[in-house]
Protein backbone atom coordinates (compact mmCIF):
# COMPACT_ATOMS: atom_id res chain seq x y z
CA UNK A 1 0.00 0.00 0.00
CA UNK A 2 2.67 2.06 1.17
CA UNK A 3 5.42 2.82 -0.68
CA UNK A 4 8.99 4.20 0.32
CA UNK A 5 9.55 7.60 -1.41
CA UNK A 6 13.06 7.60 -2.19
CA UNK A 7 13.01 11.49 -1.28
CA UNK A 8 13.79 10.84 2.17
CA UNK A 9 16.20 7.54 1.79
CA UNK A 10 19.88 8.13 2.75
CA UNK A 11 22.51 7.56 0.19
CA UNK A 12 23.74 9.78 -2.85
CA UNK A 13 21.97 12.73 -3.00
CA UNK A 14 21.44 15.21 -6.50
CA UNK A 15 24.33 17.67 -6.80
CA UNK A 16 23.45 20.83 -4.79
CA UNK A 17 23.85 23.30 -6.72
CA UNK A 18 27.05 25.27 -6.33
CA UNK A 19 26.31 28.41 -4.01
CA UNK A 20 27.86 31.83 -5.79
CA UNK A 21 31.09 33.31 -4.02
CA UNK A 22 30.83 36.46 -2.06
CA UNK A 23 32.56 38.98 -4.99
CA UNK A 24 36.22 39.81 -4.06
CA UNK A 25 36.88 43.17 -2.50
CA UNK A 26 38.35 45.33 -5.79
CA UNK A 27 42.40 46.06 -4.79
CA UNK A 28 43.00 49.93 -3.44
CA UNK A 29 44.93 51.54 -5.67
CA UNK A 30 47.34 54.21 -4.12
CA UNK A 31 47.22 57.21 -5.20
CA UNK A 32 50.66 58.38 -7.41
CA UNK A 33 51.04 61.68 -5.19
CA UNK A 34 51.52 61.78 -1.16
CA UNK A 35 50.68 65.40 0.36
CA UNK A 36 52.79 64.63 3.61
CA UNK A 37 56.06 64.45 1.19
CA UNK A 38 58.39 67.01 1.82
CA UNK A 39 58.81 66.79 -1.81
CA UNK A 40 55.22 68.04 -2.24
CA UNK A 41 54.84 71.51 -3.80
CA UNK A 42 53.91 73.86 -0.94
CA UNK A 43 51.05 76.65 -1.58
CA UNK A 44 52.67 80.59 -1.64
CA UNK A 45 51.96 81.48 1.20
CA UNK A 46 49.31 85.11 1.10
CA UNK A 47 51.02 88.51 1.58
CA UNK A 48 50.89 89.95 4.95
CA UNK A 49 48.85 92.86 5.35
CA UNK A 50 49.50 95.58 7.80
CA UNK A 51 45.90 97.68 7.99
CA UNK A 52 45.18 101.04 8.31
CA UNK A 53 44.49 101.57 11.82
CA UNK A 54 48.02 99.70 12.56
CA UNK A 55 50.75 101.46 13.82
CA UNK A 56 54.32 99.77 14.21
CA UNK A 57 57.20 101.20 15.80
CA UNK A 58 60.12 98.62 15.26
CA UNK A 59 61.50 96.88 12.54
CA UNK A 60 60.09 94.58 10.65
CA UNK A 61 61.71 91.52 8.22
CA UNK A 62 60.04 88.84 6.20
CA UNK A 63 61.37 86.22 3.37
CA UNK A 64 57.92 86.81 2.18
CA UNK A 65 55.58 88.89 0.58
CA UNK A 66 54.06 92.13 2.64
CA UNK A 67 51.63 95.05 1.63
CA UNK A 68 51.35 98.38 4.24
CA UNK A 69 48.55 100.40 4.59
CA UNK A 70 48.96 101.75 8.09
CA UNK A 71 51.80 103.71 9.90
CA UNK A 72 55.20 102.04 10.29
CA UNK A 73 58.61 104.04 11.81
CA UNK A 74 61.60 101.41 11.58
CA UNK A 75 63.34 99.85 8.84
CA UNK A 76 61.21 96.82 6.90
CA UNK A 77 62.94 94.19 4.64
CA UNK A 78 60.85 91.96 2.64
CA UNK A 79 60.28 89.78 -0.57
CA UNK A 80 57.84 91.82 -2.55
CA UNK A 81 56.75 95.01 -0.44
CA UNK A 82 53.46 96.79 -1.40
CA UNK A 83 53.12 100.60 0.57
CA UNK A 84 49.42 101.65 -0.07
CA UNK A 85 48.09 104.54 -0.21
CA UNK A 86 46.85 105.28 3.08
CA UNK A 87 50.45 104.28 4.46
CA UNK A 88 53.01 106.12 6.22
CA UNK A 89 56.94 104.51 6.31
CA UNK A 90 59.64 106.02 8.07
CA UNK A 91 62.76 104.43 7.69
CA UNK A 92 64.45 102.32 5.48
CA UNK A 93 62.68 99.90 2.94
CA UNK A 94 64.30 97.10 0.89
CA UNK A 95 63.12 94.32 -1.09
CA UNK A 96 63.18 92.43 -4.02
CA UNK A 97 60.43 94.31 -5.66
CA UNK A 98 59.03 97.98 -4.24
CA UNK A 99 55.70 99.32 -4.87
CA UNK A 100 54.81 102.33 -3.41
CA UNK A 101 51.58 104.09 -3.51
CA UNK A 102 51.71 106.38 -0.27
CA UNK A 103 54.43 108.00 1.86
CA UNK A 104 58.02 106.80 2.25
CA UNK A 105 60.50 108.95 4.23
CA UNK A 106 63.57 107.24 4.35
CA UNK A 107 65.82 105.32 1.87
CA UNK A 108 64.41 102.80 -0.49
CA UNK A 109 66.74 99.87 -1.80
CA UNK A 110 65.56 97.21 -4.42
CA UNK A 111 65.81 95.21 -7.40
CA UNK A 112 62.77 97.05 -8.94
CA UNK A 113 61.37 100.13 -7.61
CA UNK A 114 58.38 101.94 -9.36
CA UNK A 115 56.31 104.81 -7.54
CA UNK A 116 52.86 104.96 -8.62
CA UNK A 117 51.60 108.27 -9.09
CA UNK A 118 50.22 108.72 -5.45
CA UNK A 119 53.76 107.90 -4.13
CA UNK A 120 55.14 110.51 -2.35
CA UNK A 121 58.44 109.53 -1.57
CA UNK A 122 61.44 111.54 0.63
CA UNK A 123 64.93 109.71 0.48
CA UNK A 124 67.46 108.44 -1.64
CA UNK A 125 65.98 105.81 -3.90
CA UNK A 126 68.87 102.79 -4.64
CA UNK A 127 67.45 100.18 -7.29
CA UNK A 128 68.59 98.27 -10.36
CA UNK A 129 65.47 99.23 -12.38
CA UNK A 130 63.10 101.88 -11.71
CA UNK A 131 59.88 103.45 -12.78
CA UNK A 132 58.55 106.91 -11.67
CA UNK A 133 54.64 107.30 -12.78
CA UNK A 134 53.48 110.89 -13.79
CA UNK A 135 52.29 112.62 -10.93
CA UNK A 136 54.85 111.27 -7.96
CA UNK A 137 56.39 113.08 -5.48
CA UNK A 138 60.14 112.15 -5.18
CA UNK A 139 63.01 114.13 -3.56
CA UNK A 140 66.04 112.48 -3.42
CA UNK A 141 68.71 110.70 -5.34
CA UNK A 142 68.97 107.94 -7.18
CA UNK A 143 71.08 105.97 -7.46
CA UNK A 144 71.61 102.79 -9.66
CA UNK A 145 73.35 99.75 -8.72
CA UNK A 146 73.70 95.64 -9.99
CA UNK A 147 72.86 94.43 -6.43
CA UNK A 148 71.15 97.30 -4.37
CA UNK A 149 69.94 94.88 -1.62
CA UNK A 150 73.68 93.94 -0.69
CA UNK A 151 74.51 96.54 2.42
CA UNK A 152 77.82 97.70 3.50
CA UNK A 153 79.30 97.44 0.35
CA UNK A 154 81.91 100.17 -0.48
CA UNK A 155 82.24 100.89 -3.91
CA UNK A 156 85.67 100.00 -5.17
CA UNK A 157 88.49 102.83 -4.90
CA UNK A 158 90.98 102.74 -7.43
CA UNK A 159 94.23 104.24 -6.05
CA UNK A 160 95.97 106.58 -8.04
CA UNK A 161 99.70 106.33 -8.35
CA UNK A 162 101.81 109.36 -8.68
CA UNK A 163 103.61 110.51 -11.91
CA UNK A 164 107.07 111.17 -11.44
Amino acid sequence: MFSRSKINEPGPKAAEPEKPKAPEPMPVAKPSYDFSSPSAPKAKPAASVLSTDLTIIGNIKTSGDIQIEGVVEGDIRAHLLTVGETATIKGEIMADDIVVHGRVVGRVRGLKVRLTSTARVEGDIVHKTIAIESGAHFEGSVQRQEDPLQTGAAPKQIAATPVK
